[in-house]
């Protein structure tokens, strides 16, 4: 029987190697994507000819109160898996942000995850299965200086989960978060080399982490070897926190 997952955010580093990973694991996947055309093509030409079939790319703005209604228009099949890896960071004080700043933030971060949810949790109650992963941060559980809105943000995802997956669990639907410490992105690319050393000396592991790493945590989450595990926040971060 065909598997179909929704992966948002699917332009980044994350959100690539999760791609990567659910197609190896036979599901079809709708690639949200925001901006990035070109990084998406890119990804999608150098796929295999058999995963290239499996790809169906979805472009919205999820950080816009009409991204959800463009997104889920496009999903006419029933979901096994969603992915909630969009998300963006800002690096300042408080006092930097703009109120444009807040309004996008909170709406990509925590309105538009929460209407995906409600778009698409019918359809696998439905089913009477079903699996949703968030991606957040370990700053949602620790809080990080300049990056105030961030850590709520990813806190508030974070109880969402814990909250939802009681809601669906009659359902036979799990719903889980992993919250990724340092991981070799672009969001690490503002950071000197210096920087990252001394980031690298911080973390038990002493390494910064891959997205493939990430990618093998939601593939775990989403399978039936987890399939006693909801309401959970998956730590990977090296031991860092």
């Amino acid at each position: 029987m065909e598997k179909f997952a929704l992966v948002t955010g699917a332009s980044g580093g994350i959100g690539s190697a999760i791609t990567k990973k659910l197609l190896e694991e036979g599901y079809h996947i709708y690639l949200h994507f925001h901006s990035n055309k070109k990084a998406i093509d890119q990804f999608i030409h150098s796929m295999s000819e058999h995963d290239r079939e499996r790809i169906i790319p979805i472009q919205s703005d999820l950080s816009v109160q009409t991204g959800v209604e463009n997104l889920v228009a496009e999903i006419p099949t029933k979901i096994d898996l969603v992915v909630l890896n969009s998300g963006s960071s800002f690096y300042g004080l408080l006092t930097d942000m703009t109120d444009l700043d807040i309004e996008r933030m909170v709406q990509l971060n925590i309105t538009s995850p929460f209407l995906i949810a409600q778009k698409l949790v019918p359809k696998m109650v439905r089913n009477q299965k079903g699996n949703i992963v968030v991606i957040s941060s370990i700053w949602g559980i620790k809080g990080a200086s300049c990056e105030v809105l961030y850590s709520m943000v990813k806190g508030g995802q974070n109880s969402f989960v814990k909250a939802l997956s009681k809601e669906v669990a009659p359902s036979n639907i799990r719903v889980n978060a992993i919250a990724p410490g340092a991981i070799a992105t672009n969001m690490l690319s503002q950071f000197s080399e210096e920087d990252l050393t001394d980031l690298k000396n911080e973390i038990p592991l002493g390494r910064i982490g891959k997205p493939e790493e990430i990618a093998e945590a939601v593939a775990f989450l989403s399978s039936d070897k987890a399939s006693y595990i909801t309401g959970q926040i998956l730590v990977v971060d090296g031991g860092w926190i």
